[in-house]
């Protein structure tokens, strides 16, 4: 069976890295998922002191390991992302959309390599759905996760609780938990 490549954003990176380690590079379940990301996450986190600040465990050893796992493309799927890129930016602007051009490029790599891309951003939620671009959110992702006993339901746990702590916690968050999980969030 063929792996099923999942391209993770910087947001969501930021909020299951710490919990589940490593994260990405690992294959699970019966559909062989993957998590990776792209080089701009380096690029993201070494331009902003808040992020930083904020996730300073990023810069450890093991995590910067982890983050080689990034999604290779042909010379052709880049000419291709480009474009889709321009695409998406045209649309971006003309819709007032918050989307950052490291999200953008997220979308359309996730659009030409045919990939869901694992976001909790709204804005790019609503850009992807426009141009059918496959999403997870965090916590979907947990519960594929816990599904192919990857994680147990503790680690799930132990991870919204770090998003807590951090202040960090998806939209709606609540009502998905107890959707996916049959629980309350803790």
């Amino acid at each position: 069976m063929t792996q099923s490549r999942l391209l993770v954003d910087s947001n969501s990176y930021f909020r299951l890295a710490k919990s589940i380690h490593p994260l990405l590079g690992v294959v699970f379940g019966d559909k062989e998922y993957c998590l990776h990301v792209l080089p701009d996450l380096e690029k993201e986190y070494a331009r902003s002191a808040r992020l930083q600040t904020k996730f300073h465990w990023v810069n450890e050893e093991q995590y910067s390991q982890n983050r080689k796992h990034t999604i290779t493309v042909s010379q052709k799927e880049k000419g291709e992302v480009g474009r889709t890129r321009e695409i998406l930016d045209d649309y971006k602007y003309e819709n007032l959309l918050g989307v950052s051009p490291i999200d953008i490029n997220y979308l359309a790599h996730a659009y030409v390599l045919n990939i869901p891309v694992v976001t909790d951003d709204n804005d790019m939620l609503e850009l992807a759905s426009v141009f059918n671009i496959q999403t997870i959110k965090s916590l979907k992702l947990l519960a594929l996760m816990r599904a192919a006993q990857h994680i147990n339901i503790r680690k799930v746990r132990e991870t919204v609780a770090y998003w807590k702590y951090e202040k960090d916690t998806p939209s709606n968050y609540r009502q998905e938990y107890k959707s996916l999980f049959k629980e309350i969030a803790p």
